[in-house]
């Protein structure tokens, strides 16, 4: 039996059903970002940057696309005869028929024997739909420190904020004495990311035992980490202060794009100390015409460009015609964008296109607009 230090846990198989159309047929965690990345590219890359091997990804949901993008493990150099990225689908039956995972607790579970096989000292569990880079091995060494049974990873949020999520109260040496599930009224500012580390022998005990209970809704939020603290379990919040960007609506993940035309972004994907890898796709460079005007744009490869841009984030492939105008919105791949065409505002979803002399979005508008369906366009008549 092999045996590694720390084996990560990517759970991907979530619905994505606040971005709408975009996760209709795409898993969520396979929707693009940044130009030319996809979310999933994220947690994966800062897997291999923090020298974890052996990478299980949980998928489920409209997951075709996004299991064949991560079983090319080597585009996260996780391709080696000592490591690997695994896609991992349910085995279970839900009422419908259909295999699920139950919860998030159930999704571990349900793929122990996997975790056994590499007899691990220490289990990552991540999100994957999430925009950030952290050093797990940092985190790990804070877990050891504190001889934790599960370390949580925290950021403070505004106290404002704090409603919205899975909030944890701690002592003086970051000991997490009470979890609230997004409580009315917070006691602290600390929200759980959703990143777990666990000693994996003791998490494995308490997974056995929550399989067996017919009252448990099988999640981590829930079920696993109230019983751990109530059992007296050795919790701690490990504080994180980097950007990181829950991408769950149009309007986070249309914010998170945005966050790129800052020059001094927190994110910064040209950082090579940390890089996030990707597909190589081998595209073209990007084409910028004599009859474009860009102000404050953020342009990938392979987009050809002979309008007005501004404020916005241009992904591979787009075509933006003479004429055209684009403004405060984010074009993912394959967009074309006819002459006379005006998006302002907008999120416009892979390869649509928006007809000649369109109008799409709104400059006054407090949402921002998601346009997943091709935009019929009209002469100069208004026909």
């Amino acid at each position: 039996m092999a045996q590694t230090n720390m084996l990560a846990m990517i759970l991907a198989g979530g619905r994505g059903s606040r971005l709408h159309d975009l996760t209709n047929k795409v898993a969520k965690p396979a929707v693009a970002y940044g130009g030319k990345y996809r979310i999933i590219d994220f947690p994966l890359s800062n897997c291999a940057n923090s020298g974890i091997d052996i990478v299980g990804v949980l998928t489920q949901y409209e997951s075709v696309l996004l299991n064949s993008y991560v079983a090319a493990g080597g585009r996260w150099g996780l391709d080696t005869k000592d490591s690997g990225v695994f896609v991992l689908t349910p085995r279970e039956k839900a009422d419908s028929g259909l295999d699920v995972y139950r919860g998030t607790a159930d999704a571990i579970s349900q793929n122990i024997d996997f975790i056994d096989s590499y007899d691990p000292e220490y289990l990552l569990v991540l999100s994957g739909d999430h925009i950030y880079k952290m050093n797990y091995d940092k985190m790990l060494s804070f877990h050891k420190e504190k001889n934790a049974d599960a370390t949580i990873a925290v950021r403070s949020v505004p106290l404002k904020e704090a409603s919205r999520f899975g909030i944890m109260n701690t002592d003086d040496e970051r000991r997490i004495v009470e979890f609230e599930e997004k409580p009315a009224k917070p006691k602290s500012n600390l929200a759980s990311m959703g990143i777990y580390i666990f000693t994996w022998k003791t998490m494995r005990k308490l997974l056995v035992e929550d399989m067996k209970n017919a009252e448990s809704s099988h999640d981590f939020g829930n079920d696993i980490i109230p019983k751990m603290i109530n059992g007296g379990k050795r919790l701690f919040a490990y504080e994180f202060s980097g950007y990181w960007k829950d991408v769950g609506t149009i309007d986070s993940l249309w914010e998170a794009n945005m966050d790129l035309l800052d020059s001094n972004n927190a994110l910064n994907l040209d950082d090579t100390s940390w890089k996030i890898y990707t597909e190589d796709t081998g595209i073209i460079p990007q084409y910028i015409a004599d009859t474009a005007k860009i102000d404050c744009a953020y342009i990938n490869q392979g987009a050809h460009v002979g309008g007005n841009v501004s404020r916005s984030v241009i992904f591979t492939n787009v075509k933006i015609a003479p004429g055209a105008e684009v403004v405060d919105s984010v074009l993912m791949p394959g967009v074309v964008v006819e002459e006379g065409a005006k998006i302002t505002r907008a999120l416009v979803a892979e390869n649509v296109r928006i007809g000649k002399n369109a109008t799409v979005g709104d400059k006054k508008s407090e949402d921002i607009l998601l346009v997943a369906k091709n935009v019929k366009g009209e002469d100069k008549n208004g026909k």
